[in-house]
């Protein structure tokens, strides 16, 4: 027996931001023929994430790029349709790395069990699945804040953002957002009870930054590079922590510049940490 399976894939390496043309719908037969330890899952919903822009462009990264006419890689969620695998039931549900397409096989070691809490099924692609990992690890493993001290989070409207924010401020930090967008800057702070927000397209983002942390930083969590971090570098306080989780800003260049102001890391003796978060899958669970 087979199904027709529907993929995404990756025509071309894109110039720039990801265009309509780098990519093709097709459909394909996919064999329901199992092998011992191999789980068939029916994805209900697939993640697009930045890292993949990154992936397609398949230069030198923290993972294997993405080869051209693959389905684009990410995390889905959905269920099990059949199984080889004694843990796994036709029926639960399943986080597991398929990538965009209907359907998808794995072993059943690669994937991950979830529903036990009632959860809206995106959410294990959201807060609690791999940027909620990602927010948690990378504030408490990395940043490792303190009561009272003040913490900036970029893309503080984001998938990450959003929850590393607000696992600081449960922690007891002051936490200011750096979102794009007047918009999203209320959302932070009415929403998501940030203390303060900065608008990263203003034109005064420096001046901003410095009235909404007046005592200096002393955790930013960085998922953006290039402006922003040139803005915060000078406002952090000795011994600070910079959780370097990405650097979208800079994700389309060919070459990745050094931030102006990197000289603030050593006058500073700033700890800078990047992470990826696959390679705590130990932590997930918890």
């Amino acid at each position: 027996m087979s199904l027709q399976n529907r993929q995404v894939l990756l025509l071309r390496r894109p110039a720039g931001a990801f265009r309509q043309e780098d990519f093709s719908l097709v459909t394909k037969e996919l064999s329901e023929e199992l092998a011992p330890g191999e789980i068939l899952v029916r994805n209900r919903f697939a993640s697009v994430d930045p890292y993949q822009r990154l992936l397609a462009g398949g230069g030198d990264t923290f993972t294997k790029p993405v080869a051209l006419g693959e389905p684009m890689p990410s995390w889905t969620v959905g269920e099990v349709l059949s199984s080889r695998d004694s843990s796994f039931a036709p029926g639960e549900s399943v986080v597991a790395y398929l990538g965009w397409q209907l359907f998808g096989v794995c072993r059943g070691t690669e994937a991950r069990k979830v529903g036990a809490r009632k959860l809206p099924l995106p959410s294990y692609l959201g807060v609690a699945g791999m940027p909620g990992v990602t927010a948690y690890i990378g504030i408490f493993d990395i940043g490792r804040p303190k009561a009272g001290e003040t913490v900036v989070i970029s893309l503080a409207a984001g998938a990450v953002g959003s929850v590393a924010g607000q696992l600081a401020k449960m922690h007891g930090c002051q936490v200011v957002g750096v979102a794009g967008g007047a918009a999203k800057c209320r959302h932070v702070v009415e929403d998501l009870g940030f203390s303060a927000a900065v608008n990263q397209k203003s034109d005064r983002l420096s001046a901003d930054l410095r009235e909404s942390a007046p005592e200096g930083i002393d955790l930013y969590f960085d998922s953006v590079g290039g402006a922003l971090l040139e803005a915060v570098l000078p406002l952090l306080n000795p011994f600070a922590r910079i959780v370097l989780c990405g650097h979208i800003s800079t994700y389309e260049d060919v070459q990745t510049p050094l931030p102006k102001g990197w000289d603030f890391l050593l006058s500073r003796r700033v700890r800078l940490q990047g992470f990826i978060v696959g390679d705590r899958l130990d932590r997930w669970p918890e």
